[in-house]
């Protein structure tokens, strides 16, 4: 079995020789290689560049035994196609081009040629499978609608996202229009990324967490809902949703073929939750992989253990990879889920 055949088998609820192992943020800056791309490279240049994106989509496969690829993007590429653009603060964190606050400006967002203001995601996607081949699994993501509105409404990162929830409620009708456009993007975008090679999906409801609990369903799950089914099963669909590890049974029914849950959930517990057919991933918290090998070792063997023996289960960290993870903490995760010491 090799690791494409078993990421797949495990999406699917099928039997697999063991759990498959991929990283969220996989790529990126705890990599010594990747910090010296970056300095010759912005992030927004490499996220554009297709020759830039697949190397260090594959620097991680270079060193470590993982079981998928996922694309090096940026889930605010789909804003950005509609015309709003993003970049990074100098003091940290992601700054939208300019802010969304009128229904002027949702109207002007343009959701033509996706695809075509897109197609360097697709042209990564494509190099970075010629490079690696068919026998490791490549994954494709994007922001939920939700998420992404956040953002483009509160002009990039911020702390309690008033906006979005202001809109929604004061303005239904331009919160429409608004999470209507970004579903049909979102819909193409996937399309597309399926089409250029990617054997999964996962669709990040990063802020989630922010909707009150009665409005979760109207606001956030029913747009991944319709993502979701506008993919008509073309391959399997992770969706992880930060802090919302209680509401898995609200996302079981997005048509989600796998629900990734941060380290607050126990998996044990998580998985008597679950229908069958619904297949779970993480959960391990990013932060041990700044300690030392042995705390890995142990937190993922516990991480192992809830999970259990039954089919369907994807190793994963609880959210994404941080900048002050250390190469040897890495290496004895992947000691511990696949068995062998990285070569």
């Amino acid at each position: 079995m090799n690791s494409r055949e078993r990421f797949l088998a495990a999406a699917h609820c099928q039997p697999v020789d063991r759990p498959p192992i991929w990283l969220m943020r996989q790529a990126g800056r705890y990599l010594p290689e990747y910090r010296a791309l970056k300095a010759q490279h912005d992030f927004v240049t490499m996220v554009r560049t297709p020759e830039l994106a697949a190397e260090v989509t594959l620097q991680p496969l270079k060193r470590f035994p993982l079981d998928a690829a996922v694309i090096f993007s940026d889930i605010l590429v789909v804003p950005e196609a509609l015309g709003q653009g993003y970049h990074f603060r100098d003091q940290g964190g992601i700054g939208m081009d300019y802010l969304l606050d009128t229904p002027e400006k949702i109207a002007a967002l343009d959701g033509s040629k996706i695809t075509e203001k897109l197609n360097y995601v697709a042209e990564a996607l494509k190099l970075t499978r010629s490079k690696m081949g068919d026998e490791t699994a490549l994954l494709g993501f994007c922001g939920s609608p939700w998420t992404l509105a956040c953002y483009m409404l509160e002009g990039g990162s911020a702390k309690d996202f008033v906006a979005i929830k202001k809109l929604a409620w004061d303005q239904p009708e331009q919160f429409e229009a608004l999470m209507q456009k970004l579903t049909k993007a979102i819909v193409e975008y996937l399309h597309m990324q399926i089409d250029a090679g990617a054997d999964a999906l996962q669709i990040f409801d990063s802020w989630g967490a922010i909707c009150p609990a009665n409005h979760y369903e109207a606001w956030s799950l029913r747009w991944i809902h319709r993502i979701i089914n506008e993919l008509k099963q073309r391959v399997p669909v992770i969706l992880y949703a930060k802090g919302m590890g209680h509401k898995a049974a609200d996302q079981i029914n997005t048509g989600a073929s796998i629900l990734s849950f941060d380290w607050t959930m126990n998996l044990r517990d998580m998985r008597n939750t679950l229908s069958d057919g619904i297949a779970m991933q993480g959960n391990l918290d990013p932060v041990t992989l700044t300690t030392t090998p042995e705390i890995v070792r142990r937190e993922a063997q516990r991480v192992l253990d809830q999970a259990g023996p039954e089919p369907g289960f994807i190793f994963n960290l609880g959210h994404g990879m941080i900048p002050s993870a250390k190469v040897e903490c890495v290496e004895a995760l992947m000691e511990v889920v696949t068995g062998r010491k990285n070569a």
